[in-house]
């Protein structure tokens, strides 16, 4: 089996944290203003990680447009309360819930507090 954890890179990683489990209902794992690692169902779902710690080459600073050619896909079991959550947190919407032709889903867009582009799936 093989299982990806994705780390991106966040200015702040105390709020990025408190953002993604308010919006995605997850929670912290390890905590702290470097590093985080946030499950669901014990699962890794996200870890964050604090611009220019541990030398890491392609987390040393933040640029223009973070993530380009980076999209983070969440598939989730209730897109409407996730969309919900995303508009109490006054979340960049960039696209509300509509029907995606390509994956035959329900999906919204949206940025987080860093500017990463998401996709949350049903």
């Amino acid at each position: 089996m093989v299982k990806t954890e994705t780390i991106i890179a966040v200015k702040n990683v105390r709020e990025s944290s408190l953002f993604y489990q308010q919006l995605l209902e997850c929670k912290s794992e390890h905590g702290g203003d470097t590093f985080e690692i946030l499950t669901s169902n014990n699962n890794v779902v996200l870890c964050l990680h604090h611009w220019g710690e541990h030398e890491h080459p392609t987390m040393l600073k933040p640029v223009e447009n973070n993530g380009n050619g980076l999209i983070l896909f969440f598939r989730v079991d209730d897109l409407q309360t996730i969309f919900k959550n995303a508009q109490k947190l006054h979340a960049a919407i960039e696209k509300e819930i509509h029907y995606n032709g390509n994956s035959l889903k329900h999906q919204f867009t949206l940025r987080d507090l860093d500017g990463y582009y998401l996709i949350i799936s049903a």
